[in-house]
């Protein structure tokens, strides 16, 4: 079977398919990008697949700038430095290439290219977007290589600010890239321990704006059929790294999880971003890890949710049958059980459950993240107790 080929334009134009980063030149063209400025990561940026989507661009005749000053955690000097690049090199649009830190640190780049006021004004609070200028916005065609964050088709980029150790979100709606191109020819290529944990990052997306609360059927079915599309093909992707259409299913499923989460995160993201700043450890793993321990602590909230989605997912149709399948897959793929396991310690304790009921992601949880629940899910995750 050979994996589809689409056009989509819900949420932005998305072009998918095994061959079509063949089309990054057209896209540029389309996007009114002339000199663009690829961002990426500096683990990604001398890889081959990289390497040959630079050649690619420059055999087009297009003269590309590269900046790969990206942290895997990106902080705001990695967002400072790249538009001194794009602004010194006269770029007039930007190449999101990546994964989830390559693609954030991209747009965000983009957007503030220019802007005149601090970055940190635009946090993604009330409407705080509106002091934006949008003539000082940049296009973006972004181009994934991981199938996790979905940042490809979102509006935001989390960034790390080092003064005070907090992930935060940057918004506006024109920061969305004009096109994508998702191949997942290119993510192939990815380190086992990469595919798991950007592949959980999926799965968190899908379930947590599923299990968020309010009324949003569209952000529901997209994260239902994400959440399927999740659980069935990562152990696919991890058992035959080469398989073009399961990696092309594990891409769809992290478009739709970032589609799907404008309803809404909740405590996995809320307990997953202060660990991953202060520890700086995978965000999509630290999700894997939280994933089975919120759930627990959100049962009652959640449990009849869960059970229409277990009996989609063919599972037995019940809270536990979904639960179980999550610590199956947990334990098939090797993800830590207890977060000592990632250099944690009881130590900030206390300081990640404050910085978790303040996360952006906190109100969208099924039941309030109060500080005692914070704490009541990091002392399970400590302990690895359900």
């Amino acid at each position: 079977m050979n994996t589809p080929k689409a056009n989509w334009n819900y949420p932005t134009s998305v072009r998918f398919g095994a061959g079509r980063i063949a089309e990054l030149p057209e896209a540029l063209k389309a996007s009114g990008i002339g000199r663009p400025l690829l961002v990426t990561d500096a683990g990604l940026v001398n890889l081959p697949v990289t390497q040959r989507v630079i050649e690619m661009l420059r055999a087009a005749g297009i003269e590309t700038g590269v900046f790969a000053e990206v942290k895997p955690n990106p902080i705001s000097a990695n967002v400072a430095a790249g538009v001194a690049a794009l602004r010194a090199g006269g770029h007039d649009g930007v190449i999101a290439f990546g994964g989830g830190s390559g693609l954030d640190t991209g747009k965000v780049i983009a957007f503030m290219a220019g802007q005149t006021r601090p970055m940190w004004d635009f946090e993604d609070i009330g409407d705080w977007w509106t002091r934006a200028d949008p003539k000082g916005i940049f296009p973006i065609v972004a181009v994934p290589t991981t199938a996790g964050t979905g940042s490809e088709v979102g509006r935001a980029g989390v960034i790390t600010d080092e003064a005070t150790h907090t992930k935060k979100v940057i918004f506006h709606p024109l920061m969305m890239p004009r096109i994508v191109i998702a191949d997942p020819e290119l993510t192939v290529g990815m380190p086992a321990f990469i595919t798991v944990g950007t592949g959980f990052d999926a799965l968190a997306h899908c379930l947590e704006a599923y299990c968020a609360p309010g009324y949003h059927p569209l952000a529901d079915g997209i994260a239902v059929e994400g959440t399927r599309l999740a659980l069935e093909n990562l152990p696919k992707v991890v058992a035959a790294p080469d398989d073009v259409v399961a990696r092309g299913h594990m891409m769809s499923a992290a478009a739709m999880g970032a589609t799907a989460f404008q309803k809404g995160l909740g405590a996995i993201h809320a307990l997953s971003h202060p660990v991953g700043a202060l520890y700086d450890t995978h965000h999509g793993m630290t999700n894997a890890l939280f994933m089975p321990y919120v759930l627990v602590v959100n049962r009652d909230a959640i449990e009849a949710r869960i059970a229409r989605l277990a009996a989609y997912c063919d599972l037995p149709p019940n809270f536990d049958g979904f639960l179980h399948a999550v610590l199956a897959l947990r334990q098939k793929l090797n993800v830590p059980n207890t977060l000592t396991e990632f250099g944690v310690t009881a130590e900030k304790r206390e300081l990640i459950a404050e910085m978790a009921i303040v996360d952006p992601t906190a109100g969208g949880n099924p039941v309030e993240l109060t500080r005692e629940r914070a704490l009541e899910i990091f002392d399970r995750a400590m302990e690895g107790r359900l």
